[in-house]
């Protein structure tokens, strides 16, 4: 079990992606701003979608063109075609800081993967593989997420053949990292060894691996234990469990912040969060949202 891990915070991206009150730029600079206040160092910050589809990351572009230059800090930019790609290469001109990071995504299922960016498992793949090369090749930072790996929510359950073939097919374009999500937050604990096992059997040590968990049936920070027992390096999380996915049904908010830093800090693993000032900006961008947000570690502080 690793005694060190690190932590992204996505509440820029995927906590506030399916929130149908539009946060202003401002405030979600504001929010980066203070996670990295409270020891983060690696953030999601938008994607490169749609506004039709995703109203919500439409003012991707300012929100990165104001995110503060630190150089211990790395932005993630979440692209699911080339486009994505070349917009993500766009904020980077004109001696602008822009993201660091190309996140693509893989979906573990035709019907999910074709509702979610209209590509089937293989289509995915095939894109993935040249945006990650693409991505790489222009100085970029180009790694892979596996979504629904723990379930779908058209197909049901998701063998783990299919996720290590999967992983197996990314490999090959030399992703710096492979996260693993259980989008719909279906997972427990054991599927979570025996994926992180199955994967580290064919995955090169030099390819860290990261978990990126939802907390749909109160499963989330049980699931992030078991992956750090698995070894993985790296863990998602949202400031105060916001989240979802637009195109996955009654699916809920990512694992909170405060609620993993919390647990890793009584289980003596490092990661370099502040909990208190994690929790104050909780309370903060509660009065952003306009309504206490899902953490239960910031609720009972």
């Amino acid at each position: 079990m690793s005694k060190t891990v690190s932590l992204v915070e996505v509440g820029p991206r995927d906590g506030l992606q399916n929130e149908p009150e539009i946060i202003s730029s401002a405030d979600k600079i504001a929010l980066i701003e203070k996670m990295y206040a409270a020891g983060l160092r690696r953030f999601e910050v938008a994607s490169f979608v749609h506004p039709k589809r995703v109203p919500q990351m439409a003012d991707a572009e300012a929100v990165i063109a104001g995110l503060p230059n630190q150089e211990d800090a790395s932005y993630i930019g979440l692209c699911l075609n080339k486009r994505g790609v070349l917009r993500a290469l766009a904020t980077r001109e004109n001696g602008q800081r822009g993201v660091d990071e190309v996140g693509c995504v893989v979906v573990a299922s035709d019907t999910f993967g074709q509702k979610n960016q209209g590509q089937t498992i293989d289509e995915g793949i095939t894109e993935s593989q040249e945006m990650i090369r693409f991505a790489k090749a222009e100085g970029m930072i180009g790694q892979v997420t596996i979504s629904a790996a723990f379930g779908c929510p058209f197909e049901g359950d998701v063998p783990v053949q299919r996720v290590i073939d999967i992983a197996k097919a990314m490999v090959d374009a030399e992703p710096t990292e492979i996260a693993i999500a259980d989008t719909i937050g279906v997972g427990v604990p054991q599927q979570m060894h025996d994926i992180v096992g199955a994967l580290r059997e064919i995955v090169p040590v030099e390819i860290p691996l990261r978990a990126h968990l939802h907390d749909t049936r109160n499963t989330g920070i049980a699931n992030a234990w078991a992956a750090v027992e698995a070894g993985v390096e790296t863990l998602d999380s949202s400031l105060g469990g916001l989240g979802g996915c637009p195109f996955a049904p009654n699916a809920t908010g990512n694992i909170a912040t405060e609620d993993l830093v919390y647990l890793l800090d009584k289980s003596g693993v490092t990661h370099g969060v502040d909990l208190d000032r994690a929790i104050e900006c909780n309370h903060w961008f509660a009065t952003i949202m306009g309504r206490e947000l899902p953490s239960l570690v910031a609720r009972a502080a």
